[in-house]
């Protein structure tokens, strides 16, 4: 089924850069999306890109996620690990806790939650790494919003344990008939046809369908939608998307803890 509150959250991965060099084109980003994933220094970012963007958030009115990833700077958090529940559970509750730290003292507070790369993907598949991370969330603050795989076994564990839970869907990423996306390591990857990515957002919340890589309809809700902050055209995507929205009396509002399920 599409999304019938015809609102969507727009986020976007952001702060994912280092110390003194600049954080690219994330504040000409800021205007045009409702939610910030913050990188929380482990696939990138460190302290002083999380401050300053931090502070961007909340110069623009823009919801404050983590965006706890694996330890792989080298690998930005892409590449798959062999890590146990219990050390998915620490590392959530390590990166978390420092994002939560700079919202609060920058005046501001944390929304939600999104895992990274590799650990968003793993997650979405593996149900007890799932509950982990969903459990690292709730013990930290349990009217934190859950960020996952639109009807990943990440947004079951949150739905479990007692968290809001916020299905997931990309603009630029393709989907395979199981509803996976499509490992980036393949070509058809990424949707690099900016009218394509359009109207595939579109459908997704208007419908609650996408057709996959095979030609196949699937069911996909959206409550927020992922644009990459990394593109070549990523100011002008989002800018695009942004107004494709309005145009479509499509509200574009963050997500909040008294959002219903």
């Amino acid at each position: 089924m599409g999304n019938t509150a015809a609102t969507v959250d727009l986020n976007c991965d952001m702060g994912e850069s280092f110390g003194v060099y600049t954080i690219g084109s994330d504040e000409a980003i800021f205007p045009y999306v409702t939610s910030a994933n913050i990188a929380c220094g482990f696939h990138a970012g460190d302290a002083a890109v999380m401050k300053k963007t931090v502070r961007l958030a909340l110069k623009y009115g823009v919801a404050i996620g983590a965006h706890p990833g694996l330890p792989d700077l080298q690998g930005f958090g892409r590449r798959t690990m062999a890590i146990s529940a219990e050390e998915a559970y620490d590392m959530m509750v390590y990166q978390i806790g420092a994002l939560y730290a700079f919202a609060k003292s920058e005046g501001g507070s944390l929304n939600h939650v999104k895992p990274h790369g590799a650990l968003y993907n793993m997650a979405a598949e593996n149900a007890g790494l799932a509950e982990a991370i969903a459990e690292a969330v709730y013990k930290v603050d349990p009217l934190l919003i859950l960020y996952g795989l639109s009807g990943s076994e990440l947004i079951n564990a949150g739905s479990k344990i007692g968290l809001k839970v916020a299905n997931e869907v990309f603009a630029d990423r393709s989907y395979q008939d199981n509803g996976k996306l499509t490992s980036r390591n393949l070509a058809n990857a990424l949707i690099t046809d900016e009218d394509l990515a359009v109207a595939r957002s579109l459908r997704m919340v208007r419908e609650g369908l996408v057709t996959t890589v095979n030609g196949s309809e699937i069911a996909k809700q959206a409550d927020t939608i992922c644009l990459h902050g990394d593109g070549k055209h990523a100011v002008e995507f989002a800018a695009r998307l942004h107004t494709v929205f309005k145009e479509a009396n499509i509200g574009l509002k963050a997500l909040s803890h008294h959002m219903p399920q």
